[in-house]
Protein backbone atom coordinates (compact mmCIF):
# COMPACT_ATOMS: atom_id res chain seq x y z
CA UNK A 1 0.00 0.00 0.00
CA UNK A 2 2.99 2.52 -0.18
CA UNK A 3 1.83 3.98 -3.38
CA UNK A 4 -0.99 5.67 -2.12
CA UNK A 5 0.60 8.19 -0.42
CA UNK A 6 2.40 9.28 -3.83
CA UNK A 7 -0.76 9.20 -5.91
CA UNK A 8 -2.49 11.36 -3.11
CA UNK A 9 0.35 13.78 -3.38
CA UNK A 10 0.25 14.36 -7.03
CA UNK A 11 -3.70 15.00 -7.03
CA UNK A 12 -3.62 16.81 -3.55
CA UNK A 13 -0.68 18.97 -2.68
CA UNK A 14 0.00 19.05 1.01
CA UNK A 15 1.21 16.97 3.39
CA UNK A 16 0.72 13.20 3.32
CA UNK A 17 -1.99 12.03 5.48
CA UNK A 18 -1.93 8.70 7.78
CA UNK A 19 -4.66 6.39 6.30
CA UNK A 20 -4.39 3.62 9.14
CA UNK A 21 -7.92 4.72 10.80
CA UNK A 22 -9.48 5.00 7.16
CA UNK A 23 -7.99 1.27 6.47
CA UNK A 24 -9.15 -0.54 10.00
CA UNK A 25 -12.90 0.73 9.38
CA UNK A 26 -12.92 -0.69 6.11
CA UNK A 27 -11.49 -3.74 7.37
CA UNK A 28 -13.86 -3.91 10.03
CA UNK A 29 -16.67 -3.02 8.26
CA UNK A 30 -15.66 -6.20 5.87
CA UNK A 31 -15.92 -8.81 8.87
CA UNK A 32 -19.21 -7.72 10.27
CA UNK A 33 -20.42 -8.35 6.58
CA UNK A 34 -18.96 -11.99 6.34
CA UNK A 35 -20.70 -12.38 9.73
CA UNK A 36 -23.80 -11.07 8.76
CA UNK A 37 -23.56 -13.18 5.65
CA UNK A 38 -22.45 -16.35 8.18
CA UNK A 39 -25.71 -15.60 10.04
CA UNK A 40 -28.00 -15.46 7.59
CA UNK A 41 -26.73 -19.43 6.21
CA UNK A 42 -28.27 -20.51 9.43
CA UNK A 43 -31.89 -21.43 8.88
CA UNK A 44 -34.42 -19.53 11.12
CA UNK A 45 -37.54 -20.40 12.20
CA UNK A 46 -40.48 -19.58 9.95
CA UNK A 47 -43.66 -18.12 11.86
CA UNK A 48 -45.35 -21.39 11.06
CA UNK A 49 -42.98 -23.34 12.71
CA UNK A 50 -42.76 -20.82 15.79
CA UNK A 51 -46.46 -21.06 15.44
CA UNK A 52 -46.67 -24.82 15.82
CA UNK A 53 -44.29 -25.01 18.45
CA UNK A 54 -46.73 -22.45 20.76
CA UNK A 55 -49.69 -24.97 19.76
CA UNK A 56 -47.95 -28.15 21.14
CA UNK A 57 -46.83 -26.18 24.58
CA UNK A 58 -49.83 -23.96 25.49
CA UNK A 59 -52.09 -25.48 28.21
CA UNK A 60 -55.20 -23.82 26.34
CA UNK A 61 -57.37 -26.27 24.29
CA UNK A 62 -59.25 -23.35 22.56
CA UNK A 63 -56.05 -21.18 21.83
CA UNK A 64 -54.66 -24.39 20.60
CA UNK A 65 -57.59 -25.06 17.86
CA UNK A 66 -57.46 -21.36 17.02
CA UNK A 67 -53.51 -21.66 16.30
CA UNK A 68 -54.02 -25.00 14.24
CA UNK A 69 -56.41 -23.31 12.10
CA UNK A 70 -53.78 -20.54 11.61
CA UNK A 71 -51.55 -23.45 9.86
CA UNK A 72 -53.85 -24.32 7.13
CA UNK A 73 -52.49 -22.10 4.11
CA UNK A 74 -48.85 -23.30 5.23
CA UNK A 75 -46.90 -24.53 2.53
CA UNK A 76 -43.90 -25.77 4.59
CA UNK A 77 -43.92 -29.04 4.23
CA UNK A 78 -42.20 -29.57 7.76
CA UNK A 79 -45.63 -28.38 9.38
CA UNK A 80 -47.30 -31.20 7.64
CA UNK A 81 -44.84 -33.71 8.45
CA UNK A 82 -44.75 -32.54 12.76
CA UNK A 83 -48.63 -32.43 12.82
CA UNK A 84 -48.80 -35.87 11.30
CA UNK A 85 -46.67 -37.20 13.64
CA UNK A 86 -47.65 -35.68 16.90
CA UNK A 87 -51.22 -37.44 15.77
CA UNK A 88 -49.54 -40.63 15.51
CA UNK A 89 -47.68 -40.46 18.70
CA UNK A 90 -44.33 -39.92 17.15
CA UNK A 91 -43.64 -35.90 18.25
CA UNK A 92 -41.52 -36.22 21.62
CA UNK A 93 -40.54 -33.15 24.53
CA UNK A 94 -37.00 -32.32 25.53
CA UNK A 95 -36.31 -30.26 28.58
CA UNK A 96 -32.90 -27.97 28.10
CA UNK A 97 -30.98 -27.25 30.91
CA UNK A 98 -32.03 -23.49 30.79
CA UNK A 99 -35.64 -24.86 31.87
CA UNK A 100 -37.16 -24.17 28.43
CA UNK A 101 -38.39 -27.17 26.18
CA UNK A 102 -37.63 -28.46 22.26
CA UNK A 103 -40.46 -30.18 20.71
CA UNK A 104 -38.25 -32.66 17.99
CA UNK A 105 -39.10 -35.48 15.45
CA UNK A 106 -36.47 -38.74 15.81
CA UNK A 107 -33.67 -38.74 12.51
CA UNK A 108 -34.83 -42.17 10.81
CA UNK A 109 -31.09 -43.07 10.92
CA UNK A 110 -30.44 -44.93 14.05
CA UNK A 111 -26.90 -45.87 14.99
CA UNK A 112 -25.78 -49.21 16.28
CA UNK A 113 -27.71 -49.19 19.24
CA UNK A 114 -30.70 -48.21 17.73
CA UNK A 115 -30.13 -44.56 18.90
CA UNK A 116 -31.14 -41.54 16.73
CA UNK A 117 -30.64 -37.76 16.86
CA UNK A 118 -33.58 -35.20 17.73
CA UNK A 119 -34.33 -32.99 15.21
CA UNK A 120 -35.79 -29.80 16.74
CA UNK A 121 -39.13 -28.95 15.08
CA UNK A 122 -37.91 -24.92 14.56
CA UNK A 123 -35.67 -26.09 12.01
CA UNK A 124 -35.10 -29.35 11.53
CA UNK A 125 -31.45 -29.35 13.41
CA UNK A 126 -30.49 -31.55 15.69
CA UNK A 127 -30.34 -30.98 19.50
CA UNK A 128 -27.11 -30.23 20.87
CA UNK A 129 -25.84 -31.80 24.37
CA UNK A 130 -23.56 -29.91 26.86
CA UNK A 131 -20.72 -31.00 24.91
CA UNK A 132 -22.22 -28.77 21.67
CA UNK A 133 -22.67 -33.21 20.17
CA UNK A 134 -26.15 -33.94 19.12
CA UNK A 135 -27.92 -35.65 21.66
CA UNK A 136 -28.77 -39.44 20.89
CA UNK A 137 -32.39 -40.90 22.14
CA UNK A 138 -33.58 -44.34 22.43
CA UNK A 139 -37.68 -44.45 20.90
CA UNK A 140 -38.26 -47.09 23.70
CA UNK A 141 -37.44 -44.69 26.71
CA UNK A 142 -38.85 -41.32 24.95
CA UNK A 143 -43.02 -40.53 25.91
CA UNK A 144 -44.52 -38.82 23.28
CA UNK A 145 -46.09 -35.24 23.78
CA UNK A 146 -49.48 -35.26 25.22
CA UNK A 147 -52.65 -35.00 23.08
CA UNK A 148 -56.29 -35.74 23.78
CA UNK A 149 -59.40 -36.74 21.71
CA UNK A 150 -60.24 -33.34 20.75
CA UNK A 151 -57.33 -32.19 20.19
CA UNK A 152 -56.31 -35.28 17.59
CA UNK A 153 -59.82 -34.23 16.26
CA UNK A 154 -58.31 -30.78 15.70
CA UNK A 155 -54.99 -31.68 14.28
CA UNK A 156 -56.76 -34.21 11.86
CA UNK A 157 -59.12 -31.43 10.94
CA UNK A 158 -55.94 -29.53 9.76
CA UNK A 159 -54.50 -31.99 7.81
CA UNK A 160 -57.50 -31.80 6.01
CA UNK A 161 -57.68 -28.92 4.97
CA UNK A 162 -53.70 -28.51 4.17
CA UNK A 163 -54.66 -31.40 1.80
CA UNK A 164 -56.75 -28.93 -0.46
CA UNK A 165 -53.36 -27.32 -1.67
CA UNK A 166 -52.04 -31.25 -2.19
CA UNK A 167 -50.56 -31.54 -5.91
CA UNK A 168 -52.22 -34.67 -6.26
CA UNK A 169 -56.07 -33.90 -7.06
CA UNK A 170 -57.01 -37.23 -5.23
CA UNK A 171 -55.99 -36.38 -2.25
CA UNK A 172 -57.88 -32.80 -2.83
CA UNK A 173 -61.00 -34.64 -3.53
CA UNK A 174 -60.42 -36.66 0.05
CA UNK A 175 -60.23 -34.27 2.16
CA UNK A 176 -62.99 -32.03 0.49
CA UNK A 177 -65.56 -35.13 0.75
CA UNK A 178 -64.00 -35.95 4.41
CA UNK A 179 -64.36 -32.15 5.40
CA UNK A 180 -67.60 -31.81 3.77
CA UNK A 181 -69.75 -34.20 6.15
CA UNK A 182 -68.91 -32.37 9.01
CA UNK A 183 -71.19 -29.69 7.69
CA UNK A 184 -69.67 -27.23 9.74
CA UNK A 185 -70.56 -23.52 8.83
CA UNK A 186 -67.01 -22.26 9.61
CA UNK A 187 -65.73 -24.16 6.49
CA UNK A 188 -67.57 -21.96 3.81
CA UNK A 189 -64.77 -19.23 3.92
CA UNK A 190 -61.97 -22.32 3.28
CA UNK A 191 -63.98 -24.18 0.94
CA UNK A 192 -65.41 -21.26 -1.05
CA UNK A 193 -61.74 -19.78 -1.40
CA UNK A 194 -60.24 -23.17 -2.53
CA UNK A 195 -62.96 -23.40 -5.36
CA UNK A 196 -62.27 -20.07 -6.82
CA UNK A 197 -58.69 -21.39 -7.29
CA UNK A 198 -59.39 -25.45 -8.67
CA UNK A 199 -58.63 -26.18 -11.47
CA UNK A 200 -59.61 -30.52 -11.89
CA UNK A 201 -63.43 -30.78 -12.97
CA UNK A 202 -63.64 -33.71 -10.45
CA UNK A 203 -62.17 -31.58 -7.19
CA UNK A 204 -64.32 -28.56 -8.39
CA UNK A 205 -67.64 -30.85 -8.39
CA UNK A 206 -67.04 -32.15 -4.71
CA UNK A 207 -66.24 -29.14 -3.33
CA UNK A 208 -69.83 -27.84 -5.06
CA UNK A 209 -70.59 -30.71 -3.03
CA UNK A 210 -69.11 -29.85 -0.01
CA UNK A 211 -70.47 -26.47 -0.23
CA UNK A 212 -74.05 -26.97 -0.41
CA UNK A 213 -73.74 -30.05 2.19
CA UNK A 214 -72.39 -27.18 4.72
CA UNK A 215 -75.01 -24.95 3.84
CA UNK A 216 -77.82 -27.66 5.27
CA UNK A 217 -76.47 -27.01 8.27
CA UNK A 218 -77.60 -23.36 8.21
CA UNK A 219 -80.76 -22.20 10.25
CA UNK A 220 -81.71 -20.13 7.10
CA UNK A 221 -84.30 -21.34 5.29
CA UNK A 222 -83.26 -19.42 2.31
CA UNK A 223 -79.93 -20.37 2.61
CA UNK A 224 -80.92 -24.26 3.49
CA UNK A 225 -83.42 -25.10 0.55
CA UNK A 226 -81.02 -23.75 -2.51
CA UNK A 227 -78.40 -25.67 -1.04
CA UNK A 228 -80.52 -28.71 -0.92
CA UNK A 229 -81.62 -28.43 -4.59
CA UNK A 230 -78.02 -27.83 -5.08
CA UNK A 231 -77.87 -31.35 -4.03
CA UNK A 232 -80.17 -33.03 -5.85
CA UNK A 233 -78.67 -31.22 -9.24
CA UNK A 234 -75.39 -32.50 -8.66
CA UNK A 235 -76.84 -36.09 -7.42
CA UNK A 236 -74.39 -36.41 -4.71
CA UNK A 237 -74.85 -39.64 -3.54
CA UNK A 238 -72.12 -39.60 -0.93
CA UNK A 239 -74.62 -37.12 1.19
CA UNK A 240 -77.53 -39.30 -0.03
CA UNK A 241 -77.80 -41.27 3.85
CA UNK A 242 -77.63 -37.55 5.29
CA UNK A 243 -80.75 -36.49 3.23
CA UNK A 244 -82.40 -39.31 4.50
CA UNK A 245 -82.13 -39.18 7.69
CA UNK A 246 -82.89 -35.47 7.53
CA UNK A 247 -86.01 -35.83 5.61
CA UNK A 248 -87.26 -38.67 8.30
CA UNK A 249 -86.12 -35.88 10.84
CA UNK A 250 -88.24 -33.33 9.53
CA UNK A 251 -91.18 -35.92 8.98
CA UNK A 252 -90.88 -36.78 12.20
CA UNK A 253 -90.72 -33.41 13.64
CA UNK A 254 -93.37 -30.47 13.54
CA UNK A 255 -92.44 -29.53 10.31
CA UNK A 256 -95.66 -29.01 8.38
CA UNK A 257 -96.40 -31.31 5.33
CA UNK A 258 -95.81 -28.35 3.08
CA UNK A 259 -93.02 -26.73 4.42
CA UNK A 260 -90.59 -25.84 1.81
CA UNK A 261 -87.40 -27.61 3.36
CA UNK A 262 -89.25 -31.09 3.60
CA UNK A 263 -90.72 -30.54 -0.09
CA UNK A 264 -86.26 -29.83 -1.28
CA UNK A 265 -84.60 -32.41 0.50
CA UNK A 266 -87.93 -35.27 -0.59
CA UNK A 267 -86.97 -34.66 -4.32
CA UNK A 268 -83.25 -34.06 -3.44
CA UNK A 269 -83.62 -37.58 -1.92
CA UNK A 270 -85.81 -38.94 -5.11
CA UNK A 271 -83.61 -37.82 -7.48
CA UNK A 272 -80.06 -39.39 -6.17
CA UNK A 273 -82.05 -42.50 -5.29
CA UNK A 274 -82.66 -42.72 -8.94
CA UNK A 275 -79.50 -41.58 -10.30
CA UNK A 276 -77.81 -44.24 -7.82
CA UNK A 277 -80.18 -47.05 -9.27
CA UNK A 278 -79.67 -46.44 -12.63
CA UNK A 279 -75.58 -46.22 -11.84
CA UNK A 280 -76.18 -49.73 -10.24
CA UNK A 281 -78.12 -51.12 -13.18
CA UNK A 282 -75.54 -49.94 -15.66
CA UNK A 283 -72.76 -51.32 -13.19
CA UNK A 284 -74.56 -54.44 -13.06
CA UNK A 285 -74.91 -55.06 -16.49
CA UNK A 286 -71.22 -54.24 -17.58
CA UNK A 287 -70.04 -57.01 -14.88
CA UNK A 288 -72.26 -59.25 -16.66
CA UNK A 289 -70.61 -58.47 -19.84
CA UNK A 290 -67.12 -58.70 -18.23
CA UNK A 291 -68.03 -62.13 -17.21
CA UNK A 292 -70.41 -63.17 -20.44
CA UNK A 293 -66.57 -61.92 -22.07
CA UNK A 294 -64.81 -64.81 -20.31
CA UNK A 295 -67.54 -67.15 -20.45
CA UNK A 296 -66.85 -66.21 -24.41
CA UNK A 297 -63.66 -67.29 -24.59
CA UNK A 298 -64.13 -70.47 -22.63
CA UNK A 299 -67.23 -71.41 -24.55
CA UNK A 300 -65.58 -70.65 -27.81
CA UNK A 301 -62.79 -73.46 -27.74
CA UNK A 302 -65.78 -75.53 -26.28
CA UNK A 303 -67.94 -74.96 -29.35
CA UNK A 304 -65.56 -75.68 -31.66
CA UNK A 305 -64.72 -79.12 -30.57
CA UNK A 306 -68.21 -80.60 -29.60
CA UNK A 307 -69.30 -79.02 -33.39
CA UNK A 308 -66.48 -81.13 -34.39
CA UNK A 309 -65.61 -83.88 -32.98
CA UNK A 310 -69.29 -84.55 -30.60
CA UNK A 311 -66.79 -84.53 -27.37
CA UNK A 312 -68.53 -83.72 -24.37
CA UNK A 313 -65.07 -82.43 -22.49
CA UNK A 314 -65.78 -82.67 -18.75
CA UNK A 315 -62.62 -81.39 -18.31
CA UNK A 316 -62.72 -78.15 -20.15
CA UNK A 317 -62.91 -76.25 -16.73
CA UNK A 318 -59.64 -77.64 -15.60
CA UNK A 319 -58.06 -76.64 -18.86
CA UNK A 320 -58.97 -73.22 -17.59
CA UNK A 321 -57.71 -73.81 -14.06
CA UNK A 322 -54.45 -74.73 -16.29
CA UNK A 323 -54.35 -71.21 -17.95
CA UNK A 324 -54.94 -69.58 -14.40
CA UNK A 325 -51.93 -71.45 -12.39
CA UNK A 326 -50.10 -70.62 -15.23
CA UNK A 327 -50.54 -67.05 -15.00
CA UNK A 328 -49.54 -67.83 -11.48
CA UNK A 329 -46.36 -69.44 -12.51
CA UNK A 330 -45.07 -66.33 -14.97
CA UNK A 331 -45.98 -63.99 -12.45
CA UNK A 332 -43.95 -65.81 -9.97
CA UNK A 333 -41.15 -66.65 -12.08
CA UNK A 334 -41.17 -62.70 -13.06
CA UNK A 335 -40.54 -61.79 -9.91
CA UNK A 336 -37.99 -63.41 -8.80
CA UNK A 337 -35.77 -62.30 -11.97
CA UNK A 338 -36.51 -59.02 -11.59
CA UNK A 339 -38.08 -57.98 -7.98
CA UNK A 340 -41.45 -57.50 -6.80
CA UNK A 341 -41.22 -54.02 -8.85
CA UNK A 342 -40.12 -52.48 -12.45
CA UNK A 343 -41.33 -52.84 -15.82
CA UNK A 344 -40.99 -56.41 -16.32
CA UNK A 345 -43.59 -57.04 -13.72
CA UNK A 346 -46.02 -54.68 -15.43
CA UNK A 347 -45.80 -56.36 -18.59
CA UNK A 348 -45.57 -60.00 -17.36
CA UNK A 349 -49.46 -60.13 -17.95
CA UNK A 350 -48.83 -60.04 -21.86
CA UNK A 351 -46.37 -63.12 -21.38
CA UNK A 352 -48.79 -64.74 -19.23
CA UNK A 353 -51.60 -65.27 -21.93
CA UNK A 354 -49.12 -66.18 -24.62
CA UNK A 355 -47.75 -68.70 -21.97
CA UNK A 356 -50.98 -69.58 -21.29
CA UNK A 357 -52.46 -70.43 -24.63
CA UNK A 358 -49.14 -72.18 -25.29
CA UNK A 359 -49.15 -74.53 -22.02
CA UNK A 360 -53.23 -75.45 -22.24
CA UNK A 361 -53.18 -76.58 -25.65
CA UNK A 362 -49.54 -78.83 -25.24
CA UNK A 363 -52.13 -79.91 -22.29
CA UNK A 364 -55.20 -80.23 -24.47
CA UNK A 365 -52.94 -82.23 -27.38
CA UNK A 366 -51.94 -84.57 -24.71
CA UNK A 367 -55.36 -85.09 -23.72
CA UNK A 368 -56.59 -85.62 -27.42
CA UNK A 369 -53.61 -88.20 -28.57
CA UNK A 370 -53.60 -89.87 -25.45
CA UNK A 371 -57.65 -90.62 -24.87
CA UNK A 372 -60.33 -88.97 -26.80
CA UNK A 373 -58.74 -90.01 -30.34
CA UNK A 374 -60.20 -93.55 -28.93
CA UNK A 375 -63.49 -92.33 -27.92
CA UNK A 376 -65.33 -90.69 -31.28
CA UNK A 377 -68.74 -91.08 -31.33
CA UNK A 378 -68.87 -92.45 -27.96
CA UNK A 379 -69.89 -89.41 -26.12
CA UNK A 380 -70.99 -91.58 -22.77
CA UNK A 381 -67.86 -93.34 -22.71
CA UNK A 382 -66.10 -89.88 -23.47
CA UNK A 383 -68.22 -87.57 -21.19
CA UNK A 384 -66.90 -90.59 -18.25
CA UNK A 385 -63.02 -90.32 -19.28
CA UNK A 386 -62.68 -86.56 -19.11
CA UNK A 387 -64.84 -86.17 -15.73
CA UNK A 388 -62.25 -88.34 -14.51
CA UNK A 389 -58.91 -86.66 -16.20
CA UNK A 390 -60.72 -83.11 -14.49
CA UNK A 391 -60.57 -84.93 -11.04
CA UNK A 392 -57.14 -86.45 -11.88
CA UNK A 393 -56.02 -82.26 -12.52
CA UNK A 394 -57.40 -81.18 -9.84
CA UNK A 395 -55.90 -83.30 -7.70
CA UNK A 396 -52.67 -82.58 -9.05
CA UNK A 397 -52.89 -79.08 -8.89
CA UNK A 398 -54.16 -79.59 -5.10
CA UNK A 399 -51.22 -81.33 -4.68
CA UNK A 400 -48.43 -79.11 -6.42
CA UNK A 401 -50.12 -75.37 -4.74
CA UNK A 402 -52.42 -76.68 -1.67
CA UNK A 403 -55.50 -76.33 -1.65
CA UNK A 404 -56.00 -72.97 -0.89
CA UNK A 405 -56.43 -69.81 -3.57
CA UNK A 406 -53.12 -68.86 -4.42
CA UNK A 407 -52.67 -64.84 -5.35
CA UNK A 408 -52.58 -63.93 -8.88
CA UNK A 409 -51.21 -59.68 -8.38
CA UNK A 410 -52.67 -57.07 -11.18
CA UNK A 411 -49.84 -55.19 -13.35
CA UNK A 412 -51.03 -51.03 -12.55
CA UNK A 413 -52.82 -50.77 -15.80
CA UNK A 414 -55.11 -53.27 -15.04
CA UNK A 415 -55.73 -51.84 -11.50
CA UNK A 416 -58.28 -48.95 -10.65
CA UNK A 417 -61.15 -48.25 -12.18
CA UNK A 418 -62.29 -45.87 -14.64
CA UNK A 419 -65.38 -43.02 -12.93
CA UNK A 420 -68.20 -41.82 -15.17
CA UNK A 421 -71.51 -40.55 -13.69
CA UNK A 422 -70.38 -42.03 -10.38
CA UNK A 423 -70.67 -45.62 -12.01
CA UNK A 424 -66.83 -48.06 -11.46
CA UNK A 425 -66.23 -49.72 -14.23
CA UNK A 426 -63.19 -51.54 -13.32
CA UNK A 427 -59.71 -51.67 -16.17
CA UNK A 428 -59.32 -55.23 -15.49
CA UNK A 429 -63.27 -55.67 -16.73
CA UNK A 430 -62.94 -53.48 -19.66
CA UNK A 431 -59.81 -55.24 -21.20
CA UNK A 432 -61.23 -58.83 -20.21
CA UNK A 433 -64.07 -57.41 -23.09
CA UNK A 434 -61.64 -56.28 -25.25
CA UNK A 435 -59.75 -59.36 -25.40
CA UNK A 436 -62.95 -60.85 -25.88
CA UNK A 437 -63.60 -59.50 -29.13
CA UNK A 438 -60.15 -59.81 -30.30
CA UNK A 439 -60.17 -63.55 -29.78
CA UNK A 440 -64.09 -63.87 -31.07
CA UNK A 441 -62.48 -61.93 -34.29
CA UNK A 442 -59.67 -63.86 -34.70
CA UNK A 443 -60.80 -67.15 -34.28
CA UNK A 444 -64.03 -66.35 -37.12
CA UNK A 445 -61.23 -65.13 -38.92
CA UNK A 446 -59.55 -68.56 -38.50
CA UNK A 447 -62.22 -70.01 -39.69
CA UNK A 448 -63.22 -68.23 -42.54
CA UNK A 449 -60.25 -66.72 -44.29
CA UNK A 450 -57.81 -69.51 -43.94
CA UNK A 451 -56.74 -73.28 -45.31
CA UNK A 452 -56.99 -74.51 -41.77
CA UNK A 453 -60.34 -73.26 -41.26
CA UNK A 454 -61.61 -74.28 -44.50
CA UNK A 455 -60.79 -77.90 -43.14
CA UNK A 456 -62.16 -77.57 -39.89
CA UNK A 457 -65.50 -76.53 -41.29
CA UNK A 458 -65.81 -78.89 -43.81
CA UNK A 459 -64.96 -81.83 -41.09
CA UNK A 460 -67.94 -80.20 -39.25
CA UNK A 461 -70.02 -80.56 -42.02
CA UNK A 462 -69.57 -83.77 -43.34
CA UNK A 463 -66.17 -85.45 -41.99
CA UNK A 464 -66.66 -89.22 -44.41
CA UNK A 465 -66.62 -86.30 -47.71
CA UNK A 466 -63.70 -84.15 -46.51
CA UNK A 467 -61.78 -87.01 -45.67
CA UNK A 468 -62.65 -88.21 -49.03
CA UNK A 469 -61.07 -85.43 -50.40
CA UNK A 470 -57.89 -85.75 -48.94
CA UNK A 471 -58.62 -84.18 -45.70
CA UNK A 472 -56.49 -85.28 -42.42
CA UNK A 473 -59.42 -85.49 -40.08
CA UNK A 474 -57.42 -86.99 -37.56
CA UNK A 475 -55.00 -83.81 -37.73
CA UNK A 476 -57.74 -81.60 -38.09
CA UNK A 477 -59.20 -83.01 -34.80
CA UNK A 478 -55.91 -82.55 -33.20
CA UNK A 479 -55.25 -78.88 -33.86
CA UNK A 480 -58.85 -78.29 -33.49
CA UNK A 481 -58.98 -79.50 -30.08
CA UNK A 482 -55.62 -78.05 -29.23
CA UNK A 483 -56.76 -74.45 -29.96
CA UNK A 484 -59.83 -74.76 -28.49
CA UNK A 485 -58.07 -75.97 -25.38
CA UNK A 486 -55.66 -73.06 -25.67
CA UNK A 487 -58.81 -70.46 -25.75
CA UNK A 488 -59.69 -72.09 -22.19
CA UNK A 489 -56.34 -71.84 -21.15
CA UNK A 490 -56.26 -67.97 -21.88
CA UNK A 491 -60.04 -67.46 -20.17
CA UNK A 492 -58.43 -68.55 -17.38
CA UNK A 493 -55.83 -65.97 -17.17
CA UNK A 494 -58.20 -63.15 -17.57
CA UNK A 495 -60.32 -65.07 -14.65
CA UNK A 496 -57.30 -64.72 -12.48
CA UNK A 497 -57.61 -60.75 -12.66
CA UNK A 498 -61.36 -60.94 -11.87
CA UNK A 499 -61.78 -63.96 -9.33
CA UNK A 500 -59.98 -66.11 -6.79
CA UNK A 501 -57.80 -68.97 -8.57
CA UNK A 502 -57.64 -72.45 -6.99
CA UNK A 503 -58.25 -76.15 -7.54
CA UNK A 504 -61.87 -75.95 -8.30
CA UNK A 505 -61.82 -72.91 -10.55
CA UNK A 506 -62.89 -74.64 -13.36
CA UNK A 507 -66.03 -76.31 -11.36
CA UNK A 508 -67.38 -72.56 -11.51
CA UNK A 509 -67.50 -71.99 -14.80
CA UNK A 510 -68.16 -75.63 -16.92
CA UNK A 511 -72.07 -75.98 -16.52
CA UNK A 512 -72.54 -72.28 -17.64
CA UNK A 513 -69.98 -73.12 -20.89
CA UNK A 514 -71.81 -76.22 -21.50
CA UNK A 515 -75.44 -73.86 -21.42
CA UNK A 516 -74.15 -71.33 -23.95
CA UNK A 517 -72.41 -73.67 -26.23
CA UNK A 518 -76.26 -75.79 -26.49
CA UNK A 519 -77.92 -72.65 -26.55
CA UNK A 520 -76.10 -70.72 -29.09
CA UNK A 521 -76.19 -73.94 -31.57
CA UNK A 522 -73.39 -76.47 -31.56
CA UNK A 523 -70.26 -74.88 -33.47
CA UNK A 524 -71.98 -71.54 -34.01
CA UNK A 525 -69.70 -68.94 -33.04
CA UNK A 526 -72.47 -65.90 -33.32
CA UNK A 527 -74.61 -68.01 -31.25
CA UNK A 528 -72.17 -68.33 -28.83
CA UNK A 529 -71.35 -64.79 -28.21
CA UNK A 530 -75.14 -64.32 -28.36
CA UNK A 531 -75.58 -67.11 -25.48
CA UNK A 532 -72.63 -65.93 -23.64
CA UNK A 533 -74.46 -62.00 -23.44
CA UNK A 534 -77.57 -63.63 -22.67
CA UNK A 535 -75.96 -65.93 -19.51
CA UNK A 536 -73.57 -63.47 -18.24
CA UNK A 537 -75.74 -60.27 -17.74
CA UNK A 538 -78.46 -62.06 -16.77
CA UNK A 539 -77.10 -63.85 -14.20
CA UNK A 540 -75.22 -60.57 -12.55
CA UNK A 541 -78.70 -58.68 -12.99
CA UNK A 542 -80.62 -61.53 -11.17
CA UNK A 543 -78.21 -62.19 -8.63
CA UNK A 544 -78.74 -59.22 -6.55
CA UNK A 545 -82.31 -60.14 -6.27
CA UNK A 546 -82.62 -63.75 -6.03
CA UNK A 547 -78.64 -64.50 -4.46
CA UNK A 548 -76.40 -66.58 -6.35
CA UNK A 549 -77.62 -69.65 -6.51
CA UNK A 550 -81.45 -68.62 -7.22
CA UNK A 551 -79.90 -66.69 -9.57
CA UNK A 552 -78.10 -69.47 -11.88
CA UNK A 553 -81.29 -71.87 -10.94
CA UNK A 554 -83.27 -69.88 -12.65
CA UNK A 555 -81.40 -68.93 -15.52
CA UNK A 556 -80.32 -73.05 -16.17
CA UNK A 557 -84.41 -73.29 -15.77
CA UNK A 558 -85.17 -70.72 -18.56
CA UNK A 559 -82.47 -72.29 -20.67
CA UNK A 560 -84.12 -75.92 -20.35
CA UNK A 561 -87.70 -74.29 -21.01
CA UNK A 562 -86.06 -72.68 -24.34
CA UNK A 563 -84.80 -75.88 -25.60
CA UNK A 564 -87.96 -77.81 -25.15
CA UNK A 565 -89.28 -74.86 -27.76
CA UNK A 566 -85.98 -74.89 -29.83
CA UNK A 567 -83.91 -78.02 -29.32
CA UNK A 568 -81.12 -76.88 -32.07
CA UNK A 569 -80.73 -73.71 -29.96
CA UNK A 570 -80.49 -70.30 -31.01
CA UNK A 571 -79.10 -70.75 -34.11
CA UNK A 572 -79.16 -73.98 -36.49
CA UNK A 573 -75.94 -75.04 -37.92
CA UNK A 574 -77.05 -77.06 -40.77
CA UNK A 575 -74.17 -80.28 -41.53
CA UNK A 576 -75.30 -83.60 -42.60
CA UNK A 577 -73.10 -84.56 -40.15
CA UNK A 578 -75.48 -82.64 -36.88
CA UNK A 579 -78.64 -84.06 -38.80
CA UNK A 580 -77.43 -87.59 -39.37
Amino acid sequence: MAFLPSITKELRPGPVKDWSPALAAILLLVLCLVQAAAAATTPAPSSARSTLARVIFSPDISEQATLLRGLIGSTDPGVEAVLTAWRGGSLFVHDNPDGSQTAFLLDPTTDGDGHAQGLSILDDQPIPGPDAKPLLFSPSELTPADTTAKLRKAIKNTLDFMALGNPDPRFRKDAVVKLGQERNLEYLPLFEARAREEKDPEVSRRLAEALALTRTASPDPAVRVPALRTLGELRSVTSLSFLQSFEKKLRDGPTPPNDESLLAVHKTVLDIETYQQRGNLIGTAFRGFSLAAVLLVAALGLAITFGLMGIINMAHGELMMVGAYTTYVVQNLVRSAFGPSGLPLETYFLVALASSFVVTAAVGLILEQGIIRFLYRRPLESMLATWGVSLLLQQVFRHVFGAANVQVGSPSWLSGSLVIQDVLFAYNRIFVIFFAALIVLGTWSLLTRTSVGLQIRAVMQNRAMASTLGVRTDRVNMLTFAYGSGLAGMAGACLSQIGNVGPGLGQNYIIDCFMIVVLGGIGNIFGTVTASLGVGVTDQILQPWLGAVMGKITVLATIILFLQWRPAGLFVTRSRSLEG
